[in-house]
């Protein structure tokens, strides 16, 4: 195995420590091959029975954007409805998307009936597949981030909405839309904490059996 140097696993707590989720973009463009250099993290990424079921959509047309962000006023709208009090009001006014700004988008689905890697482990366990999805994506954000650029996961959306305003096939399930550019700031602190709604562990609930 490759060992790693003591300034190597501090600068890799320090990326992990400063990746955040990212609502507030500058609309610079972001550069193709900067852009191409991150989503090689997919090509890294482990998946179950190496299935890689992992399936992108960039979203760019003016009618795909506007479709997704509608689609986000609209869920975002019902889950106001669902507080009430001083959690509506605090709620009411937090930036949980960056889509109106960010230059580059994707939204991210799961192949549910991918032939790659012939089911090994996901015939028991079929979810296994969209928490490869899941650990692509972490590998992707934090090569995001690594090189300045900020990630925002929007996830309050329909995703079967989604699907059918981007007329994706019926066996791909979405597991998040996000929005990538340059952050109009970098701060190690969850912008969610920030603003008061909630707060961070402060000891991992770690149980022995």
């Amino acid at each position: 195995m490759h060992a790693f140097s003591d300034e190597f696993q501090s600068d890799l707590e320090d990326l992990m420590r400063w990746r955040r989720d990212v609502r507030r973009f500058r609309t610079d463009p972001v550069d193709e091959a900067l852009l191409t250099r991150c989503l090689d993290a997919f090509l890294m990424a482990p998946s179950v029975g190496l299935s890689e079921p992992w399936r992108l959509i960039r979203v760019s047309s003016n009618g795909a954007r506007k479709a997704a962000l509608e689609n986000f006023k609209a869920a975002n709208a019902e889950a106001l409805s669902g507080y009430s009090g001083e959690k509506a009001q605090l709620y009411s006014g937090l930036k949980l998307s960056g889509m109106e700004d960010a230059p580059v988008q994707f939204a991210i689905f799961c192949d549910e009936t991918t032939d790659k890697g012939a089911g090994l482990g996901a015939k028991s366990m079929p979810e296994m597949r969209r928490y490869s999805v899941v650990s692509a994506i972490m590998l992707f954000w934090l090569a995001v981030r690594s090189r300045g650029l900020g990630l925002g996961w929007v996830s309050i959306l329909d995703p079967e909405q989604l699907a059918r305003d981007l007329d994706v096939p019926k066996s791909w399930s979405l597991v998040g839309y996000f929005c990538l550019g340059w952050p109009e700031e970098a701060t190690d602190s969850p912008e969610l904490e920030k603003a008061g709604w909630e707060s961070r562990r402060g000891a991992l609930p770690l149980e022995v059996r």
